[in-house]
């Protein structure tokens, strides 16, 4: 019986962090100028934005143990891990080499 318990509120921890993730996303994609998606090479604004507004009503609903779950943590790990770092180098004038 414990262990359903430890399986449950690890479940909802793990949900609500990426539901958290997700959010994370949403702001910083809101934060970002529109012209340093293009200067970075990645898909426009208005596209993330919907990605990352998607992928955390899917999170919200039905978690990330669903397949569209799954779908919508690799998305917003995506932007995360790849668009946000190239979209703020851009912002900051970082040199891309």
């Amino acid at each position: 019986m414990a262990l359903a318990y430890f399986q449950f509120y690890l479940s909802e921890a793990l949900r609500w962090g990426a539901v958290a993730l997700a959010v994370w996303a949403i702001i910083d994609s809101l934060y970002r100028p529109v012209a340093a998606y293009a200067a970075a090479e990645k898909l426009t604004k208005p596209a993330w934005l919907l990605i990352n507004l998607v992928s955390g009503v899917v999170l919200y609903f039905f978690g990330f143990m669903e397949i569209l779950g799954l779908v919508a943590t690799i998305a917003v790990g995506v932007y995360l891990a790849d668009v946000r770092p190239a979209v703020r180098g851009i912002q900051r004038g970082d040199s891309r080499w």
